[in-house]
């Protein structure tokens, strides 16, 4: 079984190809394309990311075709039917920069040795998932190939499966990205609660937007956690939003307002030096970190995480007793990684992680969201939900 998945949810352009063989996963290639034009702006344009995506599709689903080994020329070029270009047209009108690309592509390679084709259509930026999946409606009606959709806040979880033994659930899941950040109740594959969520900005979000206050440059999560690594303690102390409030939710607003604050009264001379800028980056990680993992823990305590039964998960140490999946760019975090590892073991739970290039966004995640959502839909059916819940 081969699946070649699609991601375009914000500023990514994700194409991956994974085939699932003897009971393995196999991952025959797996393409990112970033746009690294945003750095000028400090953020994603939305119009601006859609216009991209256009751009990148078809090269980077060529490149992976290719590495995948799938990528076959046709001998001559070949016209596409009247009928058939009328409809590529019809799902490709508010597409102009990608419509003759895929005309291009289409009549010069053979239809791939794919079994389906997975899609994000939710959530992310409305714009740049409607490119994905106009691209992908296309591909599936000219090829004949089925079409899944997949939830992106799911794909990020579910990537922590990719040839790992059965997860014994109940599982707790934290998604935190620039986007989202979210606690979420595994009680099985597809069966999911969310017991907590910010009521503001994204731990992502505000990673950002303190690296912007400070001068630092786009994406900011990378680069304060590189600063912060620099230093051990710091003798900023900065509020810790929601931390003690009786529930799992989140906000981190405040605290990118506290960091505002900090800067506005300082010397114009000591909040560029490498001190206080490194100090500054210290103490926005360590409140994020803490809130996540007071708010996680304790959830993980209150909704009893632990494995049902006597016999514990293949993945899971002897002595564990059940699991926390972190999902989400943020969480290719180092610190956070080392304080969750710390955390788990004193609490004597498990913590699944994916590999940092699997943090960020990515084809692969959502083919192996595929896999485990197997759910088909026709591809005139399909549409983008920006808002879509887990």
């Amino acid at each position: 079984m081969k699946i070649l998945a699609i991601e375009t949810s914000c500023d990514d352009t994700g194409i991956a190809v994974l085939q699932r063989k003897n009971n393995r996963f196999a991952v025959r290639s797996n393409i990112v394309s970033s746009q690294a034009i945003h750095q000028n702006y400090g953020g994603v344009f939305p119009m601006m990311a859609k216009r991209e995506h256009q751009k990148n599709l078809v090269p980077v689903l060529t490149q992976a075709l290719r590495e995948a080994k799938l990528l076959q020329p046709l001998s001559i070029k070949k016209e596409i039917g009247k009928k058939e270009l009328l409809t590529i047209k019809k799902i490709l009108a508010k597409e102009e920069h990608l419509l003759p690309l895929v005309v291009d592509f289409l009549q010069t390679y053979k239809k791939p040795l794919v079994d389906s084709l997975a899609v994000t259509y939710g959530p992310g930026l409305e714009p740049c998932l409607w490119v994905g999946i106009n691209f992908a409606r296309v591909l599936s009606f000219y090829w004949d190939i089925p079409l899944i959709p997949v939830n992106h806040i799911e794909a990020h979880i579910l990537v922590n499966f990719l040839n790992r033994p059965e997860v014994t659930f109940p599982a707790l899941a934290l998604v935190v990205s620039g986007g989202h950040t979210q606690l979420i109740l595994m009680k099985k594959i597809g069966a999911y609660e969310i017991i907590g969520e910010t009521r503001d900005d994204a731990a992502g979000e505000c990673f950002d937007k303190a690296a912007k206050i400070l001068g630092l440059g786009y994406p900011g999560g990378p680069i304060i956690s590189n600063i912060a690594s620099q230093i051990t303690q710091s003798p900023i102390l900065l509020p810790r939003p929601m931390i003690s409030s009786h529930d799992y939710d989140f906000s981190f607003s405040g605290l990118k307002t506290a960091v505002l604050y900090k800067v506005r009264e300082t010397s114009e001379k000591e909040r560029k030096s490498k001190d206080f800028i490194a100090n500054m980056c210290f103490a926005v990680q360590d409140s994020i970190i803490d809130v996540l993992l007071k708010k996680t823990f304790a959830a993980a305590k209150n909704y009893n995480i632990k494995i049902p039964t006597a016999k514990p998960s293949k993945i899971l140490d002897s002595k564990a007793i059940g699991t926390i999946i972190l999902g989400g760019g943020v969480s290719a975090n180092q610190e956070l990684k080392k304080q969750f590892t710390a955390t788990t073991k004193e609490n004597n739970l498990a913590l699944l992680y994916p590999e940092s290039k699997l943090s960020t966004d990515n084809g692969l995640m959502i083919a192996v969201a595929a896999y485990f959502r197997p759910k088909k839909i026709a591809w005139q059916k399909l549409s983008a939900n920006a808002n879509l819940r887990t």
